[in-house]
């Protein structure tokens, strides 16, 4: 792969629009990017400098003054990487490492009634996260393509993973401790 997510999703929101570090992070704050990339507030500008070093992206001199942003913007090898990068994570399935499935592989260390608990908790958080991602997705209607996509997937996954612990909630809560 020729960029980490978090280079890719801060060159894919340049590529989109050429922005300056406070833009992208308004727009990373905005979709909810964070909920599922690694993109942190302080590594912004760390991100357009390895990106810029790299000539992918680049910010023409802006004039000096306090408040003056430098406006970053891709180059053509930029997008070509990106492209590149884009179509090897659509293409090729990848494991998927997830904190849930090393629990369920401790389940001995639990007594039914806990398990049961937790899924049922869990499965609340799901369904608030899931409210929560749809009023996200409604408030900045209408969405650029790649947005709305990245929604729709989030809601696919959350909608499964509903559906997983509700059918697993339901494990019988036979009073074993």
């Amino acid at each position: 792969m020729d960029l980490t997510p978090a280079e890719l999703t801060v060159l894919g929101l340049i590529i989109e629009r050429a922005r300056h570090g406070y833009d992208l992070e308004r727009v990373i704050e905005q979709r909810g990017i964070r909920q599922w990339s690694d993109v942190g507030f302080s590594s912004i500008y760390y991100l357009l400098a390895k990106l810029e070093k790299r000539g992918l992206v680049h910010a023409p001199e802006a004039p000096a003054s306090a408040r003056s942003r430098r406006v970053f913007h891709a180059t053509a090898e930029g997008r070509q990487v990106a492209g590149r990068t884009v179509l090897a994570l659509i293409e090729q399935p990848r494991p998927v490492r997830h904190p849930l499935l090393v629990g369920i592989a401790n389940l001995p260390l639990l007594t039914d009634r806990e398990y049961a608990a937790a899924l049922r908790a869990r499965l609340a958080r799901v369904e608030a996260r899931i409210e929560s991602v749809r009023a996200a997705q409604q408030a900045q209607s209408p969405l650029p393509r790649p947005a709305r996509e990245v929604f729709s997937y989030s809601l696919s996954l959350l909608e499964a993973e509903r559906q997983w612990l509700a059918t697993r909630a339901q494990v019988p809560d036979d009073g074993q401790d």
